[in-house]
């Protein structure tokens, strides 16, 4: 049977989580400058690139919400795996899981960063 330590499995998580609520609070951020733009610009060019974006943002920070949360779901069956397991080893069962997990967040932050930058040329075109 195929074990893995969960200080690993716990580290990740963390990493995963900070990352996730570093991109949650930048396009808060975004959204407010974005705000600022719309407000000084309100030409039908501008207010699709606006519309856009907004839309983008509530996508991302909603995905951002599902894969936290689904974060949380696998470290708390991680947590009561482990509370059963030999010596802080757990089935590796449950490390697919993580993995997906890992693979979800990490897509999700190369979509957050495109979507930073398509913004920031955005930004600088209009400002």
């Amino acid at each position: 049977m195929n074990k893995v330590n969960i200080s690993h499995v716990d580290n990740m998580h963390n990493q995963w989580l900070r990352s996730l609520n570093f991109y949650k609070t930048e396009m808060s951020i975004l959204k407010g400058l974005l705000t600022e733009i719309a407000g000084k610009n309100t030409g039908s060019e501008a207010a699709n690139e606006v519309e856009h974006f907004e839309n983008q943002f509530k996508l991302q920070t909603n995905n951002i919400d599902v894969i936290s949360h689904e974060i949380h779901v696998n470290i708390d069956a991680i947590g009561k795996a482990a509370q059963t397991a030999n010596a802080g080893y757990i089935d590796g069962k449950l490390l697919l899981d993580h993995t997906a997990l890992g693979s979800k967040a990490d897509d999700l932050e190369k979509t957050a960063k495109e979507l930073i930058n398509s913004f920031r040329k955005f930004a600088q075109k209009w400002m």
